[in-house]
């Protein structure tokens, strides 16, 4: 049975079992979510009753956490069960309507007081919006969720996870790491709605980059002797959570590719690909603060593309130099009209940012965009 002739047979067997194994865990992450709402609502509306909101509700959530505990077992502890109402209330149009998505899956669950009623899971649903229950957000991401104060921001990371098809650490990280705010800090009023009824997307150059973009993954100190070889090979070695970074649409091309010019070689650290915009996006990388020169040769770079490398099917070639920091009316004058929707700078980070930071990155960027018009 080991003969190769079976080999066929196995992975058409082995695709069967990992599909059903995928479709089971979807119907148990949907169950979970569905039964741990439930919950939560019936604990608000029991707490309603009582005279006393907080005592009341204390005492009812300690009691119904000991007898279901002792039957259910250590995960209906008062904790979870805190939770469980936090979801309820954070996520009060969860259940309206019937949910649809692709693969159709059913499940049923008893609702109290009511009809047997049953749930259905669109994947591909357009008719879902952030709020609403989605098959793809497992119960370890909507814990994750439930962190997110801003609604704007917390439908932004629903959205994203979903069209992502985040895991919980990755979610994780893109909320620590503070991506809603890095994306919308120079959007208007308008702008910031559509990230959270949206997502994010690319319709024009500038939409690509954050500023700043974090890296703390790479676990390297910030220290004045790194060197941008170190740089990009961590990069490399991390290539998957710098893609993650970066956002979707980005595809890895090469690596300090070279290009010749009569007889003289020159070598761009990171070449990618943008699926979404279909265009080449090229990317330098300093270890100091940036130079007019840096910006000269990304230009260099960026012409060569264009003219030599870039098809029929392609737009303008991007450029992106990625720096510790930056002066930003050096960038203004060095690149002038024609060249600023070509040519990007962003600061990189190897921590995570915290408000205080990511406040003043506000405030400089949008002095900058002030003195600019």
């Amino acid at each position: 049975m080991t003969s190769p002739k079976f080999s066929p047979v196995y992975e058409r067997v082995r695709r069967i079992l990992e599909s059903a194994r995928a479709g089971i865990a979807r119907s148990v992450n949907s169950a979970q979510v569905t039964t741990n709402w439930l919950i939560g609502q019936q604990i608000v509306e029991e707490e309603q009753k009582g005279k006393n909101h907080a005592q009341y509700g204390d005492r009812l959530i300690a009691a119904l956490s000991s007898r279901l505990q002792k039957e259910f077992g250590h995960g209906y502890s008062v904790t979870n069960l805190k939770t469980f109402r936090q979801f309820y209330l954070t996520y009060p149009r969860f259940q309206l309507g019937q949910i649809g998505h692709t693969p159709c899956d059913q499940s049923t669950l008893a609702l109290p007081n009511t009809a047997q009623t049953k749930i259905r899971h669109t994947v591909c649903d357009e008719s879902w919006l952030p709020g609403q229950f989605h098959p793809a957000l497992a119960w370890s991401l909507y814990r994750l969720l439930l962190r997110v104060e801003s609604e704007n921001a917390r439908s932004f990371y629903e959205i994203e996870a979903v069209a992502n098809a985040w895991s919980a650490r990755e979610l994780e990280r893109q909320i620590g790491s503070l991506l809603f705010e890095r994306v919308s800090k120079s959007k208007d009023k308008v702008g910031v709605l559509e990230l959270a009824t949206k997502g994010q997307e690319f319709q024009r150059p500038a939409d690509l980059f954050k500023d700043p973009m974090v890296i703390e993954f790479l676990g390297l100190p910030e220290s004045p002797r790194l060197v941008e070889a170190n740089l990009e090979t961590a990069l490399i070695n991390n290539l998957q959570t710098f893609l993650l970074e970066l956002g979707k649409g980005f595809a890895f091309v090469a690596r300090q590719k070279r290009i010749t010019l009569d007889g003289d070689h020159f070598y761009i650290d990171l070449v990618f690909y943008h699926t979404i915009l279909k265009c080449y996006v090229l990317v330098d990388l300093k270890v100091a603060k940036l130079t007019h020169e840096n910006l000269g040769q990304l230009q260099l770079y960026v012409n060569y593309f264009d003219r030599e490398v870039r098809t029929a099917g392609d737009n303008p070639t991007l450029g992106l130099v990625l720096c510790t920091d930056k002066n930003d009316a050096v960038v203004k004058y060095t690149l002038g009209p024609e060249q600023k929707n070509k040519i990007f700078t962003s600061r990189y980070q190897l921590h995570l940012p915290t408000e205080t930071e990511l406040q003043t990155a506000l405030n400089r960027e949008l002095k900058h965009i002030g003195e600019a018009h």
